[in-house]
């Protein structure tokens, strides 16, 4: 007998994260197979990727690692090959590549006027071309002709609702992964499928190695003025766990949000929803 639970099951399913070797990736490829789903954990560590993919077998889970680059597109193509190959099709796909850099990023040391334009380059291509875009073309294929659809998430910021101090080009980054993911839904919906659905989730602060030169100092481990701040902007007072994305991507990817296309959800712990006062 069916229940209201099984509208979340993801069982049959193929799920595809690429940058799975990360820590945000990592837990959301570990929760999709704890969900049921078949993963392809995909990196360009194929090491970090291999290890997670492990540590869902060993949980008795389903999952195999992968090598695959997004800033070079024939590896994502021989990338997409090897997984239709291995699994027979591919039902969601989670783009998890993404990050920022000191070198697109205003500093004592370094001016808004001073940012070398390679750099903001490098970080818009990480996060769209790159992070979303060109894997979206290379993945969806396999999807478009799917009965049942599938789900594709793209992973925004908080940037993209409100831009933070000294990350111009992260912020603008993902304010157009959440435009392209609006443009998408609509796109598929209407010229492909009306059941392959593409969101995005808007991660609030995760300490991960891209920004942890911003929020901690890196002699004493203490916060710094700016990860005091977002803490004291974060209602529920902390950093999320990796672990706090799981529930929110088996949501989007599953049957249970079979109606929803084209949003961005934060998962922020409150910190869009504060004005700080």
């Amino acid at each position: 007998m069916s229940t209201p639970l099984s509208i979340f099951s993801l069982e049959g399913k193929t799920a595809v994260v690429t940058g799975g070797g990360g820590v945000l990736g990592g837990a959301m490829a570990e929760g999709l197979a704890g969900a049921g789903a078949a993963v392809a954990v995909c990196d360009v560590r194929r090491e970090l990727a291999d290890a997670c993919a492990q540590r869902i077998v060993e949980k008795g889970g389903k999952a195999k690692g992968y090598f695959l680059d997004v800033f070079q597109a024939e590896t994502i193509k021989t990338c997409a090959d090897a997984v239709v190959q291995d699994f027979g099709g591919i039902d969601i796909l989670i783009n998890a590549v993404g990050g920022n850099m000191k070198g697109a990023t205003t500093s004592a040391d370094q001016s808004f006027f001073d940012l070398p334009a390679e750099a903001l380059r490098t970080v818009f291509d990480l996060n769209l071309v790159g992070g979303a875009v060109v894997p979206t073309q290379i993945f969806a294929k396999a999807m478009i002709d799917n009965p049942e659809g599938g789900s594709i998430i793209n992973i925004s910021s908080m940037n993209a609702f409100r831009p933070l101090t000294r990350i111009p080009g992260y912020s603008a980054a993902k304010a157009a992964v959440s435009n392209f993911t609006q443009w998408l839904s609509v796109h598929f919906a209407q010229e492909y499928n009306s059941k392959l659905r593409v969101n995005a989730i808007a991660p609030g602060f995760f300490l991960t190695e891209q920004n942890r030169f911003l929020l901690t100092d890196k002699e004493t481990g203490a916060p710094t003025d700016r990860g005091k701040t977002i803490i004291s902007h974060t209602p529920q007072g902390r950093y999320g766990d990796p672990e706090d994305l799981v529930g929110a991507t088996i949501w989007l990817a599953s049957d249970a949000a079979r109606f929803v296309t084209g949003i961005v959800l934060p998962v922020d712990g409150g910190f869009s929803a504060f004005s700080g006062v």
